[in-house]
């Protein structure tokens, strides 16, 4: 089985073709960046997967040397994600379908990092710390279903990286969250920030409420130590 996957639930569209045992055979992207400060709109970020994603498609074909009779299944992300993204991926995806006349499967973005972990590792029965953008949850399987066992009360670790990317100006080119680790290795200076960890749950908001307060009089000063002591303390809560 030769499967193509279409993902575009935030400000990146991808295209994957994969073999049945994990092989990639193509894997093309597209990232919607936006100008440091600002973050990604909906709507904007609809209109580039739509300006790009038929584009991937074709690249990803030739990368894989497949013509679309070889494909087997079409899957798309269904969620959890932008809801303007996430819907001119899944009609690339139904078209698609329809023309070749193969199986379309929605796939659970969440579901498909762990699964891709689980297949790159060869964990059996993992806990898994679950860190993107928009979650950061410990899930673990059990009675035939992924159960979240802690996560964050507030915010998101990504979230809290990309808003203090915003309040510092770093640039979203290649992801914001990247940026700030390459400054922090550069900082030097340490300050004492406040986080909270209840029993498996964590919290993300006092930490970046304070590094904003923090950062907002000096910001271009000071964006080396603030990212060096944010990424220190977010190391630290997931451990």
């Amino acid at each position: 089985m030769i499967v193509l996957g279409i993902e575009g639930s935030a400000n990146k569209v991808g295209v994957g073709i994969v073999k049945e045992d994990g092989s990639i055979l193509a894997n093309p992207r597209k990232t919607y960046v936006t100008p440091p400060g600002e973050g990604f709109q909906p709507r904007e970020t609809a209109k580039h997967h739509q300006q790009h994603v038929i584009t991937l498609v074709r690249q990803a074909l030739n990368e894989a040397k497949l013509q679309p009779n070889q494909i087997s299944a079409i899957a798309f992300t269904k969620g959890p994600g932008m809801g303007a993204p996430l819907r001119s991926c899944a009609v690339v995806a139904r078209i698609l379908a329809q023309l070749w006349n193969i199986p379309i499967i929605a796939v659970n973005h969440c579901v498909a990092h762990i699964e891709m972990g689980r297949l790159i590792t060869k964990a059996n029965n993992p806990v898994v710390l679950y860190v993107s953008g928009g979650n950061t949850q410990v899930i673990a399987y059990s009675l035939k279903k992924y159960r979240i066992f802690g996560e964050t009360i507030d915010i998101a670790v990504g979230n809290c990286l990309d808003r203090f990317a915003r309040v510092i100006k770093i640039s979203n080119d290649p992801s914001p969250g990247y940026n700030i680790e390459q400054l922090a290795k550069k900082g030097k200076n340490y300050y004492e920030l406040p986080y909270a960890v209840k029993g498996m749950d964590v919290s993300f908001s006092g930490i970046l409420t304070a590094i904003e307060a923090l950062a907002k009089p000096k910001k271009q000063q000071n964006r080396k130590q603030k990212s060096n002591k944010l990424q220190q303390n977010n190391n630290n809560n997931n451990n």
